[in-house]
């Protein structure tokens, strides 16, 4: 007897979790340890608990991740193991740098003083991720706390991206595709990450899920809207980008249909109301709650975190970095084209497939882009990570090609109620070549 298609995308999600144990640690990055300050701080900790346990974990995992990378090394394997004086070198340095400051008294907010109080702010406006992390690290320490939030996260962006096809009437065989895409592909590494990315991952495709069901004529307004709210508490910026790409998108669609002669169509104008409503939204509540700026954000980009004085001209300098930026990022793209191909596939498959939702799907997936855009620095490729939607959920369209077998996205059998297709004076449509189906009249549904 086959197995049921929620088996299978449990199965996949499992086996990813399983496969995840292979790296419990050395996942973070520096700015990990301001997240983690901040769960450890919401969770009741003091500033110098939360200091601590954050120091702590993240000196472990670079001791670990320096004795893995010295096992492995032909020239130095025979030598001591540096893990351990690595480990305890960032030890001292991070409880200097974290007293140091403490003493001077850098109290404020969530998290502990790693860095200045101007870019610690930056994080301190991030609550979305903390508050994921809180049960998780309350429930099972640091270490696997951060491990389990992690799997969870990334296995939710799987699954997601499984009821984003089989809305759009994908075979079962080509969603599971998509699911395992997301998983194998640097989704899923990204998303494993103690970072924000994974979160605004399966946000991002709780918002295009929300737009496909609106499509099909649902009601899933709310999920969208609901999908950025939360977008915001994780990163505004993201949020922000999110709302003014779908609403592009959606610009986009209304002009095609109207210029083709058919009508908007109510879905695409309630998408367009929630975008550009949560666009707005989000620029207003941003400076009513004094979020840092874009000339913030300049600044940190340019003055190493705010460790150089603040530049005179920043624009002019961002210009002149971007525009190098994007140049050396195509020449390393070209060499190695594996990112340009898979997303290019993906969009050509969407926009063949599903034209309305493939704009959508590139509106989403052009947030990577604007994200790279704003800050160029070609040692973070992680924010990059968005645009790979259009290939984990573009390819599976591809795979499925002209074999779409119109039926009930699982596990929400009432989302795709199949109507009989209408005339446009209301009635039956006929069919192709001959008349009206025996037995039926033309005349419209009471």
């Amino acid at each position: 007897m086959k197995a049921r298609p929620a088996a299978w995308v449990l199965f996949l999600a499992a086996l990813f979790g399983c496969l995840q144990l292979a790296n419990v640690t050395g996942r973070d990055t520096p700015d990990s340890r301001n997240y983690l300050s901040y769960a450890l701080s919401l969770g009741g900790a003091d500033k110098t608990q939360a200091a601590d346990r954050s120091i702590a974990y993240v000196c472990a995992s670079r001791g670990e991740t320096a004795s893995r990378n010295h096992s492995v090394d032909v020239r130095r394997f025979r030598a001591p193991d540096p893990g351990p004086g690595i480990r305890a070198e960032c030890d001292r340095y991070y409880h200097w740098s974290v007293g140091r400051r403490l003493d001077a008294g850098q109290t404020s907010g969530w998290t502990a003083p790693f860095m200045s109080e101007r870019f610690m702010r930056i994080f301190e406006v991030r609550p979305g991720y903390p508050l994921l992390l809180l049960p998780f690290v309350t429930v099972f320490g640091v270490t696997w706390g951060l491990w389990a939030a992690g799997v969870c996260v990334a296995a939710a962006g799987g699954v997601l991206v499984f009821l984003v096809l089989r809305t759009l009437d994908v075979p079962v065989g080509p969603a599971l595709a998509g699911q395992a895409l997301y998983y194998v592909l640097p989704t899923g590494v990204t998303a494993m990450r103690p970072m924000t990315e994974g979160t605004m991952l399966a946000l991002t495709l709780a918002a295009l899920w929300g737009c496909a069901l609106v499509l099909r004529g649902r009601r899933a307004g709310p999920v969208v809207a609901l999908s950025l709210a939360l977008l915001f508490t994780v990163k505004h910026s993201q949020a922000l980008f999110l709302a003014v790409c779908l609403a592009g998108a959606c610009c986009v669609i209304g002009v095609h249909r109207r210029r083709s002669g058919r009508p908007v169509g109510d879905a695409v104008k309630t998408l367009l109301k929630v975008t550009v409503g949560a666009a707005a939204g989000t620029v207003l509540l941003a400076r009513l709650l004094h979020y840092p700026s874009e000339s913030d954000s300049l600044q940190d980009l340019l003055t190493d975190h705010f460790f150089r004085p603040d530049r005179e001209r920043p624009w002019r300098e961002f210009l002149h970095l971007e525009v190098n930026f994007w140049i050396e990022w195509l020449r390393r793209q070209l060499a190695e084209p594996l990112f340009l191909v898979l997303v290019g596939a993906g969009v050509w498959a969407a926009l063949r497939a599903r034209p309305a939702f493939g704009v959508l799907l590139v509106g989403a997936a052009s947030t990577g882009v604007l994200s790279m855009a704003a800050h160029p620095d070609i040692a973070i490729d992680r924010l990059m990570v968005m645009a790979w939607l259009a290939a984990v959920v573009g390819v599976p369209l591809w795979w499925a090609g002209d074999d779409f077998r119109p039926g009930r996205p699982y596990p929400f059998p009432s989302l795709t109620r199949r109507l009989r297709p209408r005339t446009p004076t209301g009635g039956l449509s006929l069919r192709a070549g001959g008349g009206a189906p025996k037995g039926l009249r033309s005349s419209p549904r009471p």
